[in-house]
């Protein structure tokens, strides 16, 4: 029935409480590709861009990146003891907008996110990023209800 799950995360532990859903649909499925996705936001605040200049936003960037790869390689690591195998992806932009556009250009099957991330219900709260995900996906979403 399904064979792409993917999981976006934040960096959160409410995010991650999706992963032991994750789990056990793709161990009692025996699902072929599991793919973690982070999205970066990028800066886009002119005053702090005119304050920090062009160079050191984008060096902060830069850095948000790299710890998003570290931050996503460690949690597929973290599966990889318990048997299951992970893609990672880190994009930049509007979290809600390269999420979908992910689903739709990987043929994912299914969905599996939390309804609250980094900042608990403010961030990924069910009016923000899990709520336009339900609404525009054209894949069945899981939402693990937390926090």
């Amino acid at each position: 029935m399904y064979k792409k799950i993917m999981v976006p995360l934040d960096g959160s532990k409410l995010s991650e409480q999706a992963l032991s859903h994750m789990k056990t649909i793709s161990i009692g499925c025996s699902i072929s590709e599991i793919t973690l996705l982070m999205v970066v936001r990028p800066i886009d605040n002119s005053e702090l861009i005119a304050n920090l200049g062009i160079e050191r936003v984008q060096e902060i960037e830069s850095q948000e990146s790299k710890s998003a790869e570290s931050y996503i390689t460690q949690v597929a690591g973290s599966l990889k003891e318990d048997g299951i195998s992970a893609q990672t992806a880190v994009l930049r932009g509007n979290p809600a907008q390269k999420i979908l556009e992910y689903i739709n250009e990987n043929q994912i099957d299914l969905v599996i996110m939390s309804s609250h991330g980094h900042s608990g219900p403010s961030s990924w709260d069910l009016g923000n990023v899990a709520d336009r995900i339900i609404k525009h996906s054209t894949v069945p979403v899981l939402i693990v209800r937390t926090g």
